[in-house]
């Protein structure tokens, strides 16, 4: 009886809307709305009670070093600003570390452009392959030059295949722009050098415009000369 009674179509029960006698107090609430509503409202009540367990057993001597850095502005907490964090000393060698990986970089890019330029002139250039040979007589050395002209011929770049056309294409174009990164990195190691230099300790005025002997478009700065003890 149960599975014939589950059969038979039943009708669906919709929930009733708001009666327009009471459409001044709003959308009707759903059982759906109900659960979300309880489902937030029960969230909130055991973030509070958390809270509250936190502060009942917090120990009273406990310290963190934020508690004295931080400050609270419109409810935020804040750091307080770190713009005086390193001694001059610190920021030095902080100066030098950079400095020194920016040579490193200069150096090696130097040496993958020297390592590129000395693949690509090898495709350029070709090889003279001048070979010595010896005849016992004159017969001998006519075969031998005749035999020698009729041997290979060198294939020039317009007769490779191409895909190799085209990694040699990509080759000069890398090469080019390593050249434009050591240059780049060689004016911001001279930059980095002088601004080190200048934080140094002696006395220093920048040179004028008729006191360069050879005009550049950089500042030029003269030290004063220091007796060595």
């Amino acid at each position: 009886m149960s599975s014939l009674r589950n059969a038979l179509p039943r009708r669906a029960h919709k929930e009733r809307a708001q009666p327009s006698s009471r459409k001044r107090f709003g959308l009707l609430e759903k059982h759906k709305d109900y659960v979300i509503r309880a489902k937030a409202y029960h969230k909130k009540e055991e973030a509070l009670q958390k809270l509250r367990e936190k502060a009942a057993f917090r120990n009273p001597d406990e310290f963190y070093f934020k508690m004295i850095k931080t400050k609270t502005v419109d409810g935020v907490h804040k750091l307080e600003s770190v713009a005086n964090k390193y001694t001059p000393e610190e920021l030095m060698l902080m100066k030098t570390q950079d400095i020194g990986y920016v040579l490193q970089k200069v150096q090696t890019e130097k040496k993958k452009i020297e390592k590129l330029t000395a693949m690509l002139h090898s495709l350029n250039n070709q090889p003279s392959n001048r070979h010595t040979y010896y005849a016992e007589d004159r017969d001998e050395a006519k075969e031998i030059q005749l035999r020698s002209s009729e041997g290979g011929k060198m294939l020039s770049f317009e007769d490779f295949p191409n895909h190799i056309k085209r990694k040699t294409t990509s080759s000069y174009k890398e090469l080019e722009a390593r050249k434009s990164r050591v240059n780049d990195l060689e004016k911001l190691y001279m930059d980095m050098s002088l601004t080190k230099e200048l934080q140094k300790k002696g006395k220093k005025r920048k040179l004028r415009d008729d006191e360069i002997v050879c005009p550049t478009s950089k500042p030029v700065y003269k030290w004063r000369a220091e007796r060595k003890r």
